[in-house]
């Protein structure tokens, strides 16, 4: 299909009609003959000298050539187009944020895990359980962009939201224990998280702290973070993944992690194992679907350019025929005076 991307343009096709019934044609006035002699020539031939105009006029291909170069003219300056068929493109409409604990703590090794090699549980950390859980909960996620905060003594942004989930868990899997500091600074992480939404377009705003200690370093308390959140339309779920029978730094508030979750219109969780770590990440995959923001956009191609191109190749065949004629002409003199 083809459109006209400025049809204000052919408001320009009568134009030449109107100039030729307002303005005037051109004359000029010369004489009919031009000779050294000429009142010699007078008196032998009796005539009267008379001035007069004469109008040059146009034979019916001319005037045909002439209407379709201003069509063409015309036709170009609206800028036609080619309109292919609609393309629809769908791109997530949600930003997921996960904020990773790597305090000291993290390295407690009381997390069963299924070891695929030696088909067989095996115990290991907890953030290698839940860097493994993770992976798996990411790549059910591949059309949402992914997020990755890691807060120990401070919280740092390892990874801006990106669709990239093979960058994503990547960065996830360098990531160690106690390479944050050793404290938990809980509050501050989300206090990052806001500040990088922030910079986001999307409305969908959602962040998910896996923490296993009491928050014992930030400078903003974890639940005036929480209100400041639910204020930018984030929605906060916290896991919990230490022992609750734990005490100092190592005890886990669920307390203050559920009034954050609360506060922010989200959830809050409590995994002692690796199932219950799976089972957490699955019950969010269910709160929080994937959402989509679809596009939709016709390709265009220009095409002013063929309408130039027509009356150039017009023009060109046009000056061709006329040397042409005037080339056989010519040379059919000279043979007629030869003879």
């Amino acid at each position: 299909m083809i459109e006209f991307a400025h049809l204000e343009f052919f408001l320009l096709l009568p134009l030449p009609l109107l100039i030729i019934w307002l303005a005037p044609a051109y004359k000029e006035k010369k004489s009919s003959v031009k000779v050294p002699y000429f009142a010699r020539l007078v008196d032998v031939t009796g005539e009267t000298p008379q001035s007069g105009a004469v109008l040059l006029t146009r034979n019916n291909i001319q005037r045909l050539f002439i209407t379709l170069s201003w069509l063409c003219i015309v036709t170009a300056l609206a800028k036609p187009e080619m309109v292919g068929e609609a393309i629809v493109q769908q791109k997530s409409a949600r930003d997921l944020m996960v904020a990773v604990d790597l305090s000291g703590s993290m390295s407690v090794e009381d997390f069963t895990v299924q070891n695929e090699g030696l088909k067989s549980n095996v115990v290991v950390d907890r953030l290698t359980a839940v860097k493994q859980v993770l992976s798996e909960f990411a790549k059910g996620r591949e059309h949402d962009r992914l997020g990755l905060i890691l807060f120990g003594d401070a919280p740092y942004l390892q990874a801006p939201f990106t669709a990239d989930i093979t960058t994503w868990l990547a960065l996830l899997d360098e990531s160690q224990i106690g390479m944050a500091g050793q404290s938990t600074a809980f509050g501050d992480a989300i206090g990052l998280s806001i500040s990088v939404f922030e910079s986001s377009a999307t409305q969908n705003r959602v962040l998910i702290v896996l923490t296993d200690g009491n928050d014992t370093a930030s400078r903003v308390p974890p639940v005036e973070a929480a209100k400041v959140a639910a204020a930018y339309k984030i929605k906060i779920y916290t896991i919990a993944i230490g022992d609750p029978t734990a005490v100092g730094e190592e005890k886990v508030d669920l307390a203050v992690l559920d009034e954050i979750s609360k506060i922010t219109g989200g959830a809050s969780f409590q995994a002692l194992n690796s199932d219950e770590l799976q089972q957490v990440y699955s019950e969010i995959n269910l709160l929080e679907p994937q959402q989509f923001d679809s596009l939709s956009f016709r390709p265009r191609t220009s095409i002013h350019h063929y309408p130039i191109i027509f009356i150039v190749l017009l023009y060109l065949c046009s000056f061709s025929l006329v040397n042409l004629r005037f080339f056989i002409n010519d040379k059919a003199e000279k043979i007629k005076d030869s003879q």
